[in-house]
């Protein structure tokens, strides 16, 4: 049965943007898992294998391995310290794990309770995720140039273990939300600076019709 989703409305400006982009952020912890620091090393070593290419995401390789690299941290149980599995009433809640000192990405876990959901959104830069615990329902839609909106094209469940790969622009304009009954959490990396997760990610859109995710 579907349900009703929390979620801000679209927003209006820069600042407000900014400050849904950045849903309950907590700051950088100094402490690292094993496995997030195996996750860091993979991305460090697919960094440089993609040395070459003016932009590492637009390779073949690197999507392929992103994906990899996803799947093989959000299936170990000792990613996450349970203080990286807390949520909040409010809104989903976004855990700030790593940031490439370089800049080159940011690790974050989200944790969404039973209802919430992101708004309709493309992304400024590349993203992959995976769901690490539970279910989410992702709503993909289309962009509409001509009338500047984005119209739903199919609703699918993403399940424990589901991992995700898109480049920038709005060629991958989504809605993340939780229709379960219980909490979920998922393990996203963003091709920006630690600095710029809560600004320099979303990129919030106006749609024709946002249906009900299932």
């Amino acid at each position: 049965m579907s349900q009703n989703l929390r979620s801000a409305p679209v927003a209006r400006s820069s600042a407000a943007a900014a400050q849904f982009a950045g849903a309950n952020d907590t700051p950088l912890r100094a402490h690292r898992s094993a496995p997030l620091a195996h996750l860091c090393d993979a991305l460090d070593a697919m960094f440089e294998a993609c040395e070459k290419f003016p932009e590492p995401s637009d390779s073949t390789f690197f999507a392929r391995s992103m994906r990899i690299a996803l799947a093989d941290a959000a299936a170990n149980p000792e990613l996450l310290a349970p203080a990286q599995r807390e949520g909040s009433t409010e809104n989903y809640r976004r855990h700030l794990l790593a940031a490439d000192p370089h800049g080159r990405y940011a690790i974050a876990a989200l944790v969404w309770q039973p209802g919430q959901a992101s708004p309709v959104h493309a992304h400024h830069t590349w993203c992959g995720y995976a769901v690490i615990e539970g279910t989410l329902s992702e709503t993909v839609f289309e962009w509409n140039g001509a009338q500047h909106c984005a119209s739903a094209t199919r609703t699918q469940a993403r399940n424990t273990g589901a991992v995700s790969f898109v480049r920038g622009g709005r060629g991958g304009i989504h809605r993340l939300g939780n229709c379960s009954d219980a909490p979920a959490v998922s393990l996203h990396i963003y091709g920006v600076a630690g600095a710029q997760i809560a600004t320099h990610v979303n990129d919030i859109v106006r749609a024709a019709d946002a249906p009900a995710l299932v």
